[in-house]
Parts: C-alpha cells; sequence; structure tokens
C-alpha cells in the first residue's frame, strides 16, 4: 500500500498509506518534497498516529491538515506520511508496532521522536523537508539527535487544524530541513511571514542549562555559542531557575500529561488498546494526577512565566543545548532510558512553558555524532531565530 514514489532505505515513512498530494506549480516551494508525520490528516486517508489500535478506530479524513495544505499551494509535493512514537507520547523514537527509523548522522542510535520519521526522511536526504509536531520536545530533540534545523513555533503560531492533539496547551505543528536556506523558505510560507527578519538584540547565555551537560558535550558547544554570541553581539549569563530546571519540568510534565490524559481517556477506555509499556505508564502516571497536583503546578508556572519575562525583555534570546547529548543507542534499557527523558525535559520544558520559540542549530558534533544547540525567544520572534540560523551559514 506504500507510495510507489517512496524509496525508504530507513524505516522512515508509514507502510500503512499511499498517502501522496502533488504541489501547486509555480509557488515558493515549487520541485520540493516533503513529508508529514502521521498525525496530520489527508484527505482520503486514515491518520494512524503511531498505533494500530488508534489507526483501526479512526474514519478517512474528510479534510487535509492546514499546515500540510498551505505547504502544497506553495508548490511542494507531499511524498509520504511518517513514523510517530505512539499517540506522540515519546522523544526517542522507537515504535513497538512499526519499528525505529534509522539515523543516518548517528549510526545505531535513536533519532529521537515523536517526529522520527520525518527527522529520518530529512537526515537521510528522502525529502527536502518534513513536518513534525513538537509538544514536550518531539522535533527540538530529533532536530538535535539528527544534526537538523528545526523549529518548535510560538504556540498557536501555526494552525493546528487536522491535526491529532496531545496536549493542547502545548501542541505546535513544527518542520525539519538540512539546510538553512530551505528552512527559512518553508518557515515564510509556514508562518506567513512578511519577510521582514531581523536579528535578535542580546543573548542570554543559561548557566543552568549548561551545567546539567557532561563535560565533553559542554565543550563540544562552547564553539557554537560564541559563533551565536559574536553573530548577536551584545551578551549577558544568568541561571534560568531561582529554584531548579527540575522543578520547571515538572510542573509542565504534571499539567501536559493531565491534558494528554484527558484527550485520550474516552478511547483508551472503550478500546483497550495495545501500548508499549513506557507508553502504558506515561498514561497511568497522568491518571494519577490529582487536582493539587495541578494547582501547585500552575503557581510554578506562573512562576516561570515572570521569570522568563524578565530574561527575554528588550528583544533578547536564551541560548541553552537542545539536548543533554547525543542520540542514545537503539535498544537502551528503560531505566536508562527514564532517567535521560527527564533530565532532557528540563531542557525542552521551558519553550513549552512560555509558549515561545525555540530553534535547533545543527552545529556541534560529539564522537562524531550530531548535538544541537538552541536559541529560545519571546512569542512572536520565530522569524528573528530563524534569521540567526540563516546568516550563520552565511558567516560559515
Amino acid at each position: 500500500m506504500v507510495n510507489a514514489r517512496i524509496s525508504d532505505p530507513l524505516n522512515a515513512f508509514c507502510k500503512d498509506t499511499n498517502a501522496y498530494l502533488e504541489g501547486i506549480p509555480g509557488g515558493p516551494l515549487s520541485n520540493m518534497t516533503f513529508a508529514a508525520k502521521d498525525i496530520f490528516d489527508i484527505q482520503g486517508h486514515v491518520t494512524g498516529g503511531g498505533n494500530p489500535d488508534w489507526r483501526a478506530s479512526q474514519v478517512v479524513a474528510k479534510e487535509t491538515a492546514w499546515a500540510v495544505g498551505i505547504l502544497v499551494d506553495a508548490g511542494a509535493n507531499m511524498i509520504g506520511k511518517t513514523l510517530t512514537d505512539e499517540i506522540t507520547r515519546g522523544i526517542f523514537g522507537e515504535n513497538a508496532h512499526y519499528g525505529t527509523p534509522v539515523n543516518v548522522n548517528a549510526p545505531g542510535r535513536v533519532t529521537g521522536g515523536s517526529s522520527s520519521g520525518s527527522a529520518a526522511a530529512v537526515a537521510g536526504g528522502l525529502v527536502d523537508f518534513a513536518l513534525g509536531s513538537d509538544t514536550g520536545g518531539s522535533v527540538r530533540v530529533p532536530a538535535s539527535f539528527c544534526g537538523l534545523y528545526g523549529l518548535r513555533p510560538t504556540h498557536g503560531r501555526i494552525s493546528l487544524k487536522g491535526v491529532l492533539p496531545q496536549s493542547s496547551s502545548y501542541d505546535t505543528v513544527g518542520w525539519f530541513a538540512r539546510e538553512p536556506e530551505i528552512f527559512a523558505k518553508v518557515g515564510s510560507v509556514i508562518l506567513q511571514s512578511d519577510g521582514t527578519n531581523e536579528l535578535p538584540r542580546r543573548v542570554v547565555i543559561a548557566q543552568d542549562a549548561f551545567e546539567l551537560l557532561p563535560t565533553n558535550v559542554f565543550d563540544a558547544l562552547q564553539p557554537s555559542v560564541q559563533r551565536i554570541c559574536s553573530l548577536i553581539g551584545q551578551q549577558s549569563s544568568a541561571r534560568l531557575a531561582e529554584t531548579s530546571l527540575s522543578e520547571w519540568r515538572d510542573q509542565q510534565g504534571v499539567l501536559q500529561s493531565r491534558e494528554a490524559w484527558e484527550t485520550v481517556r474516552n478511547w483508551i477506555d472503550e478500546t483497550n488498546p495495545r501500548f508499549s509499556f513506557e507508553v502504558s505508564e506515561r498514561y497511568v502516571l497522568a491518571k494519577n494526577i490529582s487536582d493539587s497536583d495541578i494547582e501547585s503546578s500552575r503557581k510554578i508556572k506562573s512562576q516561570v512565566l515572570n521569570r522568563m519575562n524578565d530574561l527575554l525583555s528588550d528583544k533578547a534570546v536564551i541560548c541553552l543545548p537542545t539536548t543533554i547529548g547525543p542520540a542514545p543507542p537503539i535498544g537502551q534499557k528503560l531505566s536508562d532510558r527514564t532517567d535521560l527523558r527527564l533530565k532532557t525535559s528540563q531542557l525542552t520544558c521551558i519553550a513549552g512553558t512560555t509558549g515561545g520559540p525555540q530553534i535547533n542549530l545543527p552545529l556541534a558534533h560529539v564522537d562524531g555524532m550530531p548535538v544541537g544547540i538552541s536559541l529560545l525567544g519571546c512569542p512572536g520572534d520565530d522569524e528573528a531565530l530563524i534569521e540567526v540560523a540563516r546568516r550563520l551559514r552565511v558567516a560559515n
């Protein structure tokens, strides 16, 4: 059933759909190809969501997701749908039902998830760019692991119409590309930009975020930090959290997980679906979150927002690691994977909480494997982050 136009040596694409949309000729993205994570509706096709029981319970989509449609209208050909972690509940990309996409830039390592197939397809040159989604890190983490440009945009900036939801307060549509020029072209279309992109005025280096890193990763990122600071000019350093980044992580974990549970609880009750242990565990934990947990987390979220508003004043951006290291090995023990997820979430929770954009810049390697550096801005500063990526490439 898979689209005959696709050659897929990387297990990036879904094998149970032949979804294909031809771009309208003459647009700014003409002759480009892209893929869409299998949470985006395509008219006439079923959205699988990375779980066979979810797929079996869904009907054929009546409309195509807005984000896909605007890219097709701009001339790009959507050649297929890509693998995702189950119902987007993961950041490593190993799917118990459909397998693990290949990370060509870190052989034997995961691509990251939940936008695993999209990242694999772009990194492997199967498409020019690809759509993913980011709730808790699902564009930023695979972009870091696969050495790609990837943006979690301002929350609400890109329409989620026709996209399988996880947590509405945190869900965003993002995209991947290998080259900043292509990344920026896609951004101008999907963000509906007017083309006036200015650089941030100053950069704040997040000390406590960098303190989470092993020494070799910290050292590998420092030249990239200096390149960013040299481009932007004014710089300073600060500790983001007045308490700890783990507390910041925990408040988003509670709020996001409660929403994720409410999104699918009726379907789970009715279907009794097959989930991997890791996904099942996360839903069980989410089910048991109390109202007092929610109230406490909302108070902490308010404190985080106040702190970040202060740090991001006057068109500043925060410079921080995207992940705490390169991609982990495929088949890593669950106990090790849980620890890695919790540490990484201390970095990814910040943009989720503020609603601001965060871009991964693929500027560094550790032991030959990609590891990303990020810039995080105020809501609405998406174009400024993309402009940094473009100018860094030009300067290189």
